[in-house]
């Protein structure tokens, strides 16, 4: 499965990039007869119920809901349940039991799409949170200090990031933040917003870089708890900037996250790039726990964390002026790993040899030039939210398709008829369907390793294949 689709990226981008550039023509020529810029927004614990465009009722979003209007949007869209893991496969395009090593741990060699970019001539940016760890906690087997990656290894030319330093006193990521940019620490942030100043930096980067194409990764720090005041909060001004209450400012930081998208999207116009710019947003998980949203007339509890819908169905909003037709919304499904194969696909890049790729691109069904993107997207998501916790010892393991999803353990569930996963449907009780997708399904599984399976899984063979090469 994973050749094939390595060679789709790869012949894809070299006919985008012969297209764009033409025989013998300039890259610098004109805007549009470069390479497109590509901007890619995620953010952080949210998911698909509570914007506009997918018919959230609680909070106003209106420059997402414009790129969805102007652009596509996918229904069918899924994240991995807690951030890091689907960070790890958006850079990497490879699920997590590939290249897992441990709860904030980027193997140190890894090829993400901050290096393929850059060597297809792109200038590189990432501002907002890193979440990577560069250093391993003292509960980690001591031969395994100093593995990860640290935000110089990653394939950008420039870098301004919250929880970059090799510290586990991450600082405010919100009001007085703490942020390093380039390896060095931002001085004097006293009273301003980390938002703020994450597209600040986003900004300049895009004004110096104008006359030649750029990928900015933008993984946004809002709207992960702690649920503080934003700068439009009522509280902002005179009350605690740092007070947490999800009931009192969740709403706020979703709509303050818009407003940052937005300003993001208004620089692009101002600087005349908008047309030659892929736009994507995307989210890495659903939403926080604590939170409740409205869907239309649906009550939707926040559900980060857990393997259900309310964990994993996130927003996807695919939008290129004059390439993506306006409005356009498909049932197709989509994880964090075709947004790898989509970027490098769009910037005539290709992975490293060698690497599979789990992704699809999905500009083919952006551009409405195809109506499918895959049959099965797997989730193999090791649940412990810190460093190798002996609480846990278990991973969550599934595939689905746009229906039907199986667990590891054989429980079969009709997704669209059970979303809460409450009856699970006996091997051979089913309708035919259900027990062709079973066999589908199960065929998907059995691609992964053993040794990356079940409660057996080692911890640390992920470090210890590190260390053998």
């Amino acid at each position: 499965m994973s050749p094939s689709r390595r060679q789709f990226v790869e012949a894809a981008a070299a006919g985008l990039a012969a297209s764009w550039l033409g025989c013998g023509s300039s890259e610098e020529s004109s805007p549009t007869s470069r390479k497109p810029n590509i901007v890619l927004i995620m953010s952080d614990d949210l998911g698909y119920e509570a914007i506009g465009a997918y018919g959230g009722a609680s909070y106003a979003t209106p420059r997402i809901d414009e790129l969805a209007q102007t652009g596509m949007r996918f229904n069918n869209a899924y994240a991995q349940p807690l951030c890091t893991p689907t960070r790890l496969q958006l850079m990497t395009g490879e699920y997590n039991y590939r290249n897992w090593l441990g709860f904030g741990i980027m193997r140190p060699d890894e090829r993400t799409f901050g290096h393929q970019l850059k060597e297809a001539g792109y200038k590189t940016c990432i501002s907002g949170k890193w979440q990577f760890y560069s250093y391993n906690p003292p509960t980690f087997e001591p031969e395994f200090r100093d593995l990860g990656m640290k935000p110089e290894q990653a394939g950008f030319d420039e870098w301004f990031l919250w929880h970059a330093a090799e510290t586990e006193d991450k600082g405010s990521r919100f009001a007085n933040p703490t942020i390093e940019e380039n390896g060095n620490p931002v001085p004097n942030t006293d009273g301003k917003y980390g938002p703020d100043l994450y597209v600040d930096y986003i900004n300049g980067f895009m004004e110096r870089n104008k006359d030649e194409p750029f990928f900015v990764y933008y993984p946004m720090a809002l709207t992960h708890d702690p649920f503080n005041p934003t700068p439009h909060s009522a509280d902002w001004a005179a009350g605690d900037r740092l007070a947490n209450d999800p009931d009192k400012y969740f709403g706020d930081m979703v709509e303050y996250m818009d407003h940052c998208i937005g300003r993001v999207v208004d620089k692009l116009d101002e600087l005349g790039l908008r047309e030659n710019t892929l736009v994507i947003y995307y989210s890495d998980n659903g939403s926080p726990l604590p939170t409740t949203s409205m869907l239309g007339e649906t009550a939707i509890p926040g559900g980060k964390g857990a393997p259900t819908d309310a964990g994993t169905r996130v927003p996807l909003v695919i939008n290129w002026p004059g390439h993506v037709p306006a409005g356009r919304v498909v049932d197709e499904l989509a994880d964090s790993t075709d947004l790898y194969a989509t970027v490098l696909d769009a910037g005539g890049a290709h992975a490293p040899a060698g690497q599979p790729v789990d992704g699809v691109s999905l500009l083919p069904i952006a551009r409405g030039e195809s109506d499918h993107t895959k049959d099965v997207i797997i989730c193999w998501h090791d649940p412990r939210p810190g460093a190798m916790k002996e609480a846990f010892t278990h991973l969550d393991l599934w595939a689905r398709d746009k229906r039907f999803k199986l667990y590891e353990d054989g429980r079969l569930y009709d997704v669209p008829a059970d979303v809460l996963e409450e009856h699970p449907i006996a091997a051979g009780s089913g309708p035919p369907e259900a027990e062709s997708a079973r066999a589908k399904l199960q065929a998907a599984l059995d691609e992964i390793p053993a040794n990356r399976k079940g409660p057996q899984w080692d911890p640390y063979v992920g470090f210890r294949e590190v260390m053998a090469r």
